[in-house]
C-alpha cells in the first residue's frame, strides 16, 4: 500500500512533480510493482488527480473515504475489509524503492515463530553531520536485538561524551505490519510524544508495540523538498 496525500507542508504537490517524464507517485508505484514481491499493490489517496494518474497508467488506486492525519490511518481504512496477513507501507515519495530492502523487511516475519514482532521497518547508517542534525531526517535508536527504542527528529543519541563514537541511523519510511497492529493503530488516539515529533511510528511504541528494525545499505532519495527532487532527477539520469 502506498499512501499518497496531495498536500504536503514542506513541498506542496510533491508527488505530482515530474521525474524524468512521469510523476513521482507513478515512479514509486512502478518501482514497487517491479519488485514482484506482492500479491497486490495499491496507491491509497485523498486526491482524484493522483488516483487518475495511477489508474490511467493501468495501476490500482483506492480513494480514501475519510480525512486522515497519517499514512497508517489511510492504509488501515483501505485494508479493513481485506483478507490479508502482512501489509507493507511504501512511502509515495520514494521512487527509488528497491527489491532488496523490501525483501529484507518481509523476511523478519518468516523468522518470527513466536509472533513477537508487530511491525518491521528499515534503517540506514548516516554519517553526514548536516543530515544527522536535519529535522527532516528521522533518526532511530535500537536495543541489542534491533527493536526500536525511540524515533526522533533530533540527533539521537546526543553525543555528550565527545570521546565516544556512536552510529547514527536514519529511519526509512517503509513499514511492514501485521494487520492486527495496523488496525490497533487506527483506533488508538495520538499521544503527546507522537504529537510533538510528528512521527507516526512513535504511536506504536507508546502503546507497547514491538518494531523490528532492519539495517539496509540502500539509502535511496526521499523527496521532501525541491532540492531533493533535483537530486532525484540527477540520480535517475
Amino acid at each position: 500500500m502506498i499512501p499518497a496525500r496531495y498536500a504536503a507542508s514542506r513541498f506542496p504537490a510533491k508527488l505530482m512533480q515530474d521525474l524524468s517524464g512521469k510523476p513521482v507517485i507513478l515512479r514509486t508505484y512502478e518501482a514497487t510493482v517491479g519488485t514482484k514481491l506482492f500479491d497486490e499493490v495499491y496507491v491509497v489517496t485523498d486526491s482524484e488527480i493522483i488516483c487518475d494518474v495511477i489508474r490511467n497508467a493501468g495501476g490500482k488506486a483506492i480513494m480514501s473515504l475519510k480525512e486522515h492525519d497519517c499514512g497508517s490511518d489511510r492504509i488501515a481504512e483501505a485494508v479493513s475489509t481485506m483478507n490479508v496477513d502482512i501489509i507493507v507501507n511504501v512511502q509515495g515519495d520514494e521512487p527509488f524503492t528497491d527489491q532488496e530492502s523490501l525483501a529484507s523487511v518481509l523476511e523478519v516475519f518468516k523468522e518470527d515463530i513466536n509472533r513477537e514482532i508487530d511491525l518491521a521497518s528499515l534503517m540506514t547508517k548516516i554519517t553526514d553531520i548536516e543530515e544527522i542534525n536535519n529535522p527532516n531526517t528521522v533518526k532511530v535508536i535500537v536495543d541489542n536485538r534491533d527493536f526500536a527504542l525511540y524515533f526522533s527528529r533530533s540527533p539521537i543519541p546526543y553525543p555528550r561524551a565527545k570521546t565516544h563514537t556512536t552510529t547514527y541511523y536514519k529511519h526509512k519510511g517503509i513499514y511492514a505490519f501485521r494487520k492486527r497492529a495496523l488496525m490497533d493503530f487506527q483506533r488508538l488516539p495520538m499521544l503527546s510524544l507522537e504529537a510533538t515529533e510528528k512521527i507516526e511510528a512513535i504511536r506504536y511504541l507508546e502503546y507497547g508495540k514491538k518494531i523490528k528494525m532492519v539495517e539496509t545499505s540502500v539509502s535511496g532519495i526521499e523527496i521532501d523538498t525541491p532540492e531533493d527532487l533535483e537530486r532525484a532527477k540527477a540520480a535517475w539520469k
